[in-house]
């Protein structure tokens, strides 16, 4: 029951409120609350600050949600062992990564995978904007840039080049910039991830950092959708190797300022501070490691 318990738990955490949990697991709001109310008897703590909007966790249920998942982690792995043998692989992994190279790339790891290993599901979420790993129950994340969050453990796929690119109709139809400078004079199409706009584009000029504010009409937070208003000719856009270089080589899009290219922009793969992740979270990150360093859709 305890083991119940754990897992119930971890819903509640997911999902965010005891009614969501019930929804999730079919139980009744009073289940719901009276398990939690065994659990936080068993560790006499309290789990969750309750109010009647909502609820979050305290810091005796911050240190459970990552001691519970690990913990429910290892019985899944020990179930799989004596139920299926040491070399199948089952279970759960959630993913988040970018809109475009979680499309791309990261989506076709992850099928490759679970056509291997069909006892093995993964949740998938898509996100340009920076999330709470942990608090979320994430396994693993993928992110473009820097590195914020300390706490959690990190496996470099390498530094890709960001290129300057429009459509060729667009070309057509504006010109091409030049210098850097001269972006201040055509259609950007600005990514936002939160509340900070990407609007500060940076490049190498003769060695030295140099960097350019640029504007538009269209400014999103889903860098997919930026890409495909770049290949609709509405604008210049910043992007990825990895997500833009199939378009660079088909010739749907074009490389600018090749002698001013922004420096390269570190991608990492991100686990939860814990002990050890499960054997099927760690194969699964590592056919992404494989896919990626292999270029994938690099121009």
């Amino acid at each position: 029951m305890l083991l119940d318990n754990l897992q119930l738990f971890l819903v509640i955490a997911e999902k965010g409120s005891l009614v969501a949990a019930g929804r999730e697991t079919g139980l009744s709001s009073t289940t719901v609350s009276d398990r939690l109310a065994a659990l936080e008897r068993h560790y006499g703590v309290v789990l969750f600050n309750r109010t009647t909007r909502s609820i979050s966790l305290t810091e005796e249920g911050r240190t459970l949600l990552d001691g519970a998942r690990n913990l429910l982690n290892d019985v899944s792995d020990l179930d799989t062992l004596l139920r299926h043998g040491a070399q199948t692989l089952s279970g759960q992994v959630r993913v988040r990564a970018p809109n475009d190279l979680g499309r791309g790339l990261i989506s076709t790891a992850i099928v490759d995978f679970v056509r291997e290993n069909p006892r093995v599901s993964v949740d998938l979420s898509l996100s340009d904007g920076y999330v709470d790993l942990i608090g979320l129950g994430f396994d693993l994340a993928v992110r473009i840039g820097r590195l914020w969050d300390t706490s959690l453990r990190a496996r470099r796929l390498g530094d890709f080049q960001r290129f300057i690119c429009a459509s060729p109709s667009y070309m057509a139809a504006h010109g091409e910039p030049k210098t850097p400078a001269e972006l201040a004079t055509h259609n950007c199409l600005v990514m936002r991830f939160g509340d900070v706009l990407d609007n500060v584009w940076r490049f190498q000029v003769d060695g030295r950092s140099h960097q350019v504010r640029v504007r538009g009409n269209l400014v999103a937070d889903d860098g997919y959708l930026i890409r495909a208003w770049a290949l609709q000719g509405r604008g210049i856009v910043l992007k990825s190797e990895l997500d833009v270089g199939d378009d660079i080589r088909d010739g749907k899009l074009v490389k600018l300022l090749g002698a001013y290219y922004p420096p390269p922009t570190p991608l990492q793969m991100l686990f939860p501070p814990s002990r050890a992740q499960p054997r099927r979270v760690q194969e699964l990150a590592d056919r992404n490691s494989e896919l990626v360093g292999s270029g994938g859709g690099k121009p």
